[in-house]
């Protein structure tokens, strides 16, 4: 009988150790309701209200007690290394503006391979390199607005300049 788990908790809400683990890449930890398979070859279905992003370490609640760990997985990952901390905010800069996920660390930038962006990179002056690590990336200024965001204009405000 599977497990059943209909809340997400941080690893620091709790002192105990998880009784099974899930690894997950970064496109598999944004879930709503799923049977996942965990590393005992057991699984739990994840019946949440609204959709989530997942971190590594995350903590699914089991019903009737207990946890399960969320593991980010490894992934194919270039490896952007930039000339100075300016040259790193330009480069993250063009990443998001393509609204690329980019986890955004000191001296480097990670993000999923994708040729045509990495020849990109290469004509901005990046270092770019595979590399093969679990993807946490930076979460999003909408994160919690349930996976969308509007650029219409709404209300009665201005723009000048």
């Amino acid at each position: 009988m599977p497990y059943r788990s209909t809340e997400v908790l941080s690893s620091s809400a709790v002192d105990r150790a998880p009784l099974h683990r899930v690894t997950l890449t970064h496109d598999q930890r944004h879930l709503r309701r799923k049977l996942l398979h965990l590393e005992n070859d057991d699984v739990v279905m994840l019946d949440l209200k609204e959709p989530v992003m997942l971190a590594d370490g995350d903590l699914l609640v089991l019903e009737g007690g207990g946890y399960i760990e969320v593991k980010a997985a490894e992934e194919d990952l270039y490896e952007i290394r930039p000339r100075d901390r300016l040259h790193l905010i330009e480069l993250a800069w063009h990443l998001g503006n393509r609204h690329l996920p980019a986890a955004v660390e000191e001296g480097r930038i990670l993000i999923a391979r994708d040729a045509v962006i990495r020849a990109m990179l290469e004509g901005l002056g990046a270092a770019v390199s595979d590399v093969v690590e679990p993807f946490q990336p930076l979460r999003g200024a909408y994160h919690g607005t349930g996976g969308h965001h509007h650029h219409g204009h709404h209300g009665d405000h201005h723009h000048y300049g």
